[in-house]
């Protein structure tokens, strides 16, 4: 199937190439709306770091703006993300967005303004905080460092605006949650402005005793004393209280493997089961420019994160009970990190042997700081649970057994460079390369050990772009990647890092001239030095298994006519290991489906009586996936969820909105972790008012 695909993207865009000065279509008259909230998006930043349009960028890119995070009533990360099919991993028992997975592979890595912001554990950023998210897809390591090549986001922050405006929003669901937010920006004086957004949030969900308290502030100042010099000073406090919910477990030999989703085994309780999560985040940036043609940009940022309470989670299948009871362990954690980072680049135009470049020429210095303790009960307690009959509320174990207690200390620097050269009017090439060299010391305070990772590697980028026209772009790319392995070999010391190569092809068609997008990519992945079983101490691992993945993407984004408008994905993903020591070639990677489908789709009533209305659906389809990469995988079904939205703008200033999702009530596995399958929320209405002023 994939071959076949390939065929068809190739073959459309040498169709379009040789034909597209010569056909005509249909006059579409474009009109514009005062109360329009396209979908679509020209510029993005992210992939290039330069002031370059999509159209002229030779990678896919994927632009999640406010007007959608507003229609689909957003309040987490991951719910822009799943607009753009990008998948779930690993959500750190409820926690947030801990993993997240994009053309075949699994990643945990994420930007907030060209900074990372995934170090640790955080918590899933809030969308009240968001401009936009910019997805990457393919590998970004060139320009960002250490990433998966499956891709890559950065969250763009709203900014502080020069006219004043405040906007209240509350947001009730079904399930008992109630979420009030504050956006508020405007000028303090002829050069100083700023923005704010908060955000509070507490009630139940759709887990039976789970409940969830939330709230965060995130101030910005901004001074800008001429039209060269800006400074902005950004922080963000999040806090975050929920119980580690793990889901539901699928154990090899277990009695049953389907529950109604609302079950909970963990035991609820603030001295049983409730992690408390810190999240402080200080951005200081500045942009200053040079002279009419080249700008400069410093920057740092400081993070700082908490994680700690008590949990419940499982051990294991307790023997001879016909798979009807697992074995559950009582924890506290503490995990804490610090992050500093600092960044400084300069970026210009400038013509050479009759060829426009733009050049961005940067360096990059980060040091991570990483602790951690867990404590658990012993195996050997009685706090075993019945699936078919769980009883909760048993008396709790003692924690007597220290299974965690280590301290982690990165450093890393970075150079990079990247010119974007004007070949011709029609063809542009990319040529990036990086630098970046790390330490890493590990020390494991329960075993009296230690190791250390000191690498460097050389990450390229090439990509060419051809633009016969103003509305259709062929490119072609590749790209290396490059992330560190955690962790330490039968030696005692460092793996070698993951290094990662992808290759692609892609067409992106106007289809309606600053309107309406259609993009197709195939593209082909592979991952060496991933962690396997060392074949001579089979507890003990080495960097030395490969994967790859290879797939098609086609998106469609834009407004087919002023009032209706739309954002859509397909992927195909062949995802499977290349080799290992233990596991079979061709298995296929856990949480990666071979097809998913994700549209929205809005039509806005702009005339009579009910004018100011908008619906719309939003439809999602996940192929069956696995839950491990491993020889005996259990398997997660696949599934199909529809989403009604409504929304209806009373007045320029006061407006409704109200969502239903999954309104047929479907079952489904939203993500695995291990022997861990978290369950997908049923039917849930969610009604919200905004009121600016």
């Amino acid at each position: 199937m994939a071959k076949h695909l390939l065929y068809i993207c190739i073959v459309s865009s040498i169709y379009n190439t040789a034909y597209a000065e010569n056909q005509v279509l249909p006059t579409i008259s474009i009109q514009s709306q005062s109360n329009a909230q396209t979908y679509s998006s020209h510029q993005s930043s992210t992939a290039t770091r330069t002031n370059t349009s999509i159209q002229d960028t030779p990678q896919e890119v994927i632009v999640i703006n406010k007007n959608i995070l507003n229609d689909i009533q957003a309040t987490r990360l991951s719910d822009g993300l799943d607009i753009a099919g990008i998948g779930r991993g690993n959500n750190f028992g409820g926690q947030g967005l801990t993993t997240y997975t994009v053309r075949g592979f699994t990643s945990g890595e994420y930007f907030k303004n060209g900074f990372p912001i995934n170090r640790g554990y955080p918590n899933s950023p809030d969308s009240n905080t968001i401009e936009r998210i910019d997805i990457i897809k393919g590998p970004a390591a060139t320009l960002y460092g250490r990433t998966d090549p499956g891709g890559t986001l950065n969250i763009v922050s709203k900014t502080p605006q020069n006219k004043q405006l405040t906007e209240l929003g509350a947001l009730i669901d079904s399930e008992g949650l109630f979420r009030s937010t504050l956006d508020a920006t405007g000028p303090l004086s002829q050069t100083f402005s700023y923005s704010l957004n908060a955000m509070s949030e507490t009630g139940d969900t759709y887990r039976d005793g789970v409940k969830t308290k939330r709230w965060d502030i995130s101030p910005v100042l901004q001074w800008q004393p001429s039209d060269q010099t800006k400074v902005i000073l950004e922080a963000d406090f999040l806090r975050n209280q929920h119980p580690l919910d793990r889901g539901f477990t699928r154990y090899s030999g277990q009695s049953k493997t389907s529950f109604d989703p609302s079950t909970y085994w963990w035991e609820p309780g603030k001295d049983r089961n409730n992690l408390t999560n810190s999240n402080d985040m200080l951005q200081l940036r500045l942009e200053q420019a040079l002279s009419p043609n080249w700008k400069l940009n410093v920057g740092g940022q400081y993070l700082k994160g908490d994680l700690a309470g008590y949990a419940v989670e499982a051990y294991g299948l307790k023997p001879n009970t016909n798979g009807n009871v697992i074995t559950r362990n009582y924890n506290w954690r503490h995990l804490s990190w610090e992050d500093k980072d600092f960044q400084a680049n300069v970026t210009g135009q400038f013509d050479l042997f009759n060829m426009q470049h733009t050049l961005i020429a940067g360096i990059e210095l980060e040091e991570y700081d990483y602790r951690s303790l867990i404590i658990r009960s012993p195996k050997t307690a009685n706090f075993d649970l019945n699936i078919n009959q769980p009883t909760l509320g048993q008396t709790l174990p003692a924690l007597t057994n220290v299974t965690t207690r280590d301290h982690e200390k990165l450093r890393s620097q970075a150079y990079f460079i990247q010119d974007q050269i004007a070949l011709s009017s029609q063809l542009k090439t990319l040529l990036g390369l990086r630098y970046e060299a790390y330490k890493d010391k590990y020390t494991d305070f329960l075993t009296s050990s230690s190791w250390m990772a000191n690498e460097g590697a050389f990450i390229p980028r090439l990509g060419f772009i051809y633009t016969p026209n103003d509305d259709l772009s062929i490119y072609t790319s590749a790209s290396k990647s490059f992330k560190p392995n955690t962790g330490a070999d039968r030696f005692g010391k460092g793996f070698t890092p993951e290094t990662g190569i992808s290759y692609e092809i892609g067409s992106k068609w106007q289809i309606i001239p600053n309107r309406l997008n259609i993009d197709a990519t195939v593209y082909y992945t592979k991952k060496n030095n991933v962690l396997t079983l060392d074949p001579v101490d089979t507890t003990k691992s080495i960097a030395a298994g490969k994967v790859s993945s290879k797939g098609i993407d086609l998106n469609i984004t834009g407004q087919i006519t002023d009032a209706f408008k739309i954002i859509g994905n397909y992927a195909y993903v062949d995802a499977s290991v290349v080799k290992d020591n233990t596991l079979k070639k061709g298995t296929r990677l856990a949480n990666i489906p071979k097809n998913s489908l994700n549209i929205l789709a809005m039509y806005d009533i702009q005339s009579g009586q009910l004018d100011g209305l908008s619906l719309g659906i939003n439809q999602h389809f996940i192929d069956r996936r696995k839950g491990l990469t491993s020889n005996t995988s259990y398997d997660m079904p696949a599934y199909a969820t529809t989403d009604l939205v409504a929304t209806y703008k009373a007045s320029e200033n006061l407006k409704f909105s109200l969502n239903i999702r999954n309104i047929f009530d479907k079952n489904y596995d939203s993500s695995a972790f291990n022997m861990y399958v978290y369950p997908g929320q049923g039917r849930n209405a969610q009604l919200g008012v905004t009121y600016k002023f």
